[in-house]
């Protein structure tokens, strides 16, 4: 069957993807360079500068990431019904990075959680037409390399934001006047994402203008379906990456080494995406899904159990691994299993497992307070759990078999 949302004119290719993947890619290595700049050090400012607790934080955390996926299926589905990628997109980009603005005139507790909320919504926005437009582009013989070098490039942008953090809290102290210099900083790259992702080509989906939502799902394929109930589960484990920096402080990281083992993380994260999207087209995805959630459970019980440096580095390495295949591959896997209504799908996917981060963050910030180990190890539980459901129901068993015997 022929895949109803390729291109059907053939197109010069860089690098081995299609020259939008990297255009895209370059809009998202911006606009992580100025959102990991503020990320790699909110959680420290947070809780030390503005003086919110660690409970507080993980509600904050929790809230932020129900805001990225509120408005994810109601995006992904309006993107559908249009036909539209860009257009919605460019909206979610934009608001991201008005929200910043906040930044810029308040350094209250109020104002930075409502900063982390409202900038989370754009993100919301912007993920399911973006990551359709990708489907779009990428062949399907190397969807999950498409999906991994634009990861790649993505977090390149991550590797790059707490690098230039690092060095301003290396040059100016970790006062409060140096994230007001930083927050000003990272201003820059989000606004020249917007004038780079507006001179890149839009490519148009095929249009549903007659469903409504409550339709649209009862449309949508039954072994997407069956993949939402693992990922859902999942999600329960997938607490606020916050908790792992607030760890590696635990065991004796300065604030400014913290920034730089968050820059860890995403150059593992860069190295490890195109790799194992090369290895998802292969084996298939829905064995590489079901090895981010054994990597994630091996991980848990690590932090929970690590008490020197070293094993923290590792630890953080691993990480970036795990997300390389969560981030990257979940998408492409959607887009293997639902041909039509991708974003819809991709929408609904990140409006259920970021509803659940709520839940996840609360327990993770409460555990947290009773022994920081608890929380790690109700998360590898429930990392073990989802890894038991995928693999009886299954989801996506054909389209695996096929990349396999291809």
């Amino acid at each position: 069957m022929k895949d109803p949302m390729s291109p059907d004119d053939p197109v010069d290719k860089k690098f081995g993807v299609h020259p939008d993947v990297l255009k895209l890619g370059l809009v998202s290595l911006l606009t992580d360079l100025s959102s990991e700049m503020i990320f790699s050090v909110f959680a420290i400012f947070f809780t030390t500068i503005a003086g919110a607790s660690a409970a507080l934080l993980g509600m904050i955390e929790g809230f932020a990431d129900l805001s990225a996926s509120s408005l994810n299926y109601f995006a992904g589905w309006l993107s559908d019904r249009t036909g539209k990628r860009k257009i919605f997109a460019l909206s979610g980009y934009g608001f991201s990075t008005l929200a910043k603005i906040i930044l810029l005139i308040s350094s209250s507790i109020v104002g930075l959680s409502v900063f982390r909320v409202i900038e989370r919504l754009g993100k919301g926005f912007r993920g399911p037409p973006r990551d359709a437009w990708l489907s779009a582009v990428a062949d399907k013989d190397t969807r999950g390399y498409s999906f991994g070098v634009h990861k790649a490039l993505d977090k390149s942008g991550a590797v790059l934001g707490p690098l230039v953090a690092y060095g301003l809290l290396s040059w100016l102290g970790d006062g409060a006047s140096t994230y007001r210099i930083l927050f000003w900083v990272a201003f820059v790259p989000a606004l020249l994402s917007i004038i780079v992702l507006s001179l890149i080509k839009d490519q148009p989906g095929v249009q549903h203008r007659r469903e409504n939502m409550f339709e649209t799902w009862k449309t949508l394929s039954p072994e997407f379906k069956r993949y939402l109930v693992p990922a859902g589960l999942f999600s329960l484990a997938y607490f606020s990456f916050g908790f792992l920096l607030l760890r590696a402080q635990s065991v004796g990281f300065a604030v400014k080494d913290i920034v730089l083992l968050y820059a860890l993380f995403n150059i593992a994260f860069v190295v490890a995406a195109p790799l194992i999207g090369k290895l998802g087209d292969h084996f298939g995805r829905a064995r590489m899904i079901m090895l981010s959630y054994l990597i994630y459970l091996l991980m848990c019980i690590g932090f929970a159990f690590a008490t020197m440096q070293w094993q923290v580095i590792v630890l953080f390495i691993v990480y970036g691994v795990f997300f390389a295949i969560d981030e990257a591959q979940s998408k492409a896997f959607i887009a293997d299993i639902e041909l039509e209504r991708r974003a819809s799908a991709i929408g609904l996917y990140n409006f259920v497992t970021g509803f659940i981060y709520l839940p996840a963050s609360l327990i993770a910030g409460a555990l947290w307070l009773l022994h920081p180990a608890s929380a790690f190890l109700v998360a590898a539980c429930l990392a073990f759990t989802a890894l038991m459901v995928f693999m009886f129901l299954r989801p996506g068993q054909n389209h695996s078999s096929e990349n396999f015997h291809r």
